[in-house]
């Protein structure tokens, strides 16, 4: 029986060819880059992300992942706790050890890439009670690994967990875990809202983006959510006539930030592997650039260190 196969919007295609692939490497192999800037971690609230059920925080672990505490439920992103990534070492060390990261309610998995999901983290995050969210097509994949509590979604599906409401988003982009299953799950974002706000009292959007190159998506998503977080990816973007298609530049995810509507942005899918030709460094300076160059306040982006941790309504 033939395997579905999903695309991005307007069918665009990220495919790439080995004649690519070579210029890349041969590309790669003349370039003098400096690798030296390493993203700092910041001394995690042990004591706050342990006892708090109240507050909605955000914590940068690294890369796409998140512990985000929202209407009570701590929910991961993208669980990715691995020191290596394929021959690639870890840049930096998780901002928080995964021993000591609260009960998991929610894991939710943005698209099955290595960088985003992570199987023996997941394992040691999985308990009693937790709940895996994914793209369509992949929760055959996780129901076979033993995560019995799995639930798919679609682009523009909803679900509640608690008092959480939990919107799947697309983005542009692709997935593949072995030479054969490539696109065979789908990929996208998720915005977190509450299920049932309370009268008078203010509440968080959160945007999560996942993966994604830049498309006219991000301007519906802006039209359908009033957010207030968008967590947007700023790296792996060089070579940019390679990546386009699927990796954001730093101005193009302020672009998204704009298209969304966020109030806040938060980097985030730089500075812990090195998965193309840039550093930490040049993505963060190419974003405050251009965010100079926009006119866009300085304290509209969030730039957290490993570990650090966004609280609100203190923020």
């Amino acid at each position: 029986m033939p395997r579905t196969r999903y695309n991005n919007m307007d069918n665009i295609n990220t495919d790439k060819t080995l004649k690519q692939f070579k210029q890349w490497r041969e590309e790669r192999r003349r370039k003098k880059k400096d690798y030296s800037y390493i993203i700092p971690n910041s001394p995690p609230q042990l004591n706050y992300l342990l006892g708090n059920r109240e507050e909605v925080s955000m914590t940068w672990i690294g890369h796409s992942t998140f512990l985000i505490q929202y209407e009570g439920l701590n929910i991961v992103t993208d669980p990715v706790w691995a020191s290596r990534m394929g021959f690639q070492r870890r840049l930096g060390s998780p901002g928080v050890p995964i021993g000591d990261i609260p009960n998991i309610d929610v894991i939710l998995i943005s698209h099955s890439h290595y960088d985003h999901m992570h199987v023996s983290s997941i394992r040691r995050l999985y308990g009693e009670e937790t709940e895996i969210v994914v793209p369509s097509g992949l929760g055959r994949k996780m129901i076979r690994k033993g995560f019995q509590r799995t639930r798919e979604m679609k682009w523009w599906e909803s679900l509640e967990i608690g008092n959480a409401r939990i919107s799947f988003v697309p983005t542009q982009h692709w997935t593949r875990r072995t030479p054969f299953d490539t696109n065979t799950s789908h990929w996208g974002g998720f915005v977190l809202e509450p299920a049932s706000p309370r009268e008078g009292e203010k509440h968080q959007v959160i945007y999560f983006a996942g993966d994604s190159g830049y498309f006219r998506g991000f301007a519906e998503i802006g039209e359908r959510f009033a957010i207030d977080v968008a967590l947007l990816p700023i790296g792996a973007y060089e070579p940019e006539w390679f990546m386009t298609s699927q990796h954001t530049t730093p101005e193009e995810a302020l672009q998204a930030f704009v298209d969304v509507r966020a109030k806040l942005m938060v980097p985030m899918h730089y500075g812990t592997f090195r998965l193309a030709d840039d550093t930490a460094r040049e993505a963060l300076d190419r974003l405050e650039a251009d965010r100079q160059r926009r006119g866009i306040a300085e304290s509209s982006i969030r730039v957290l260190l490993h570990g650090e941790t966004l609280r609100f309504p203190e923020a």
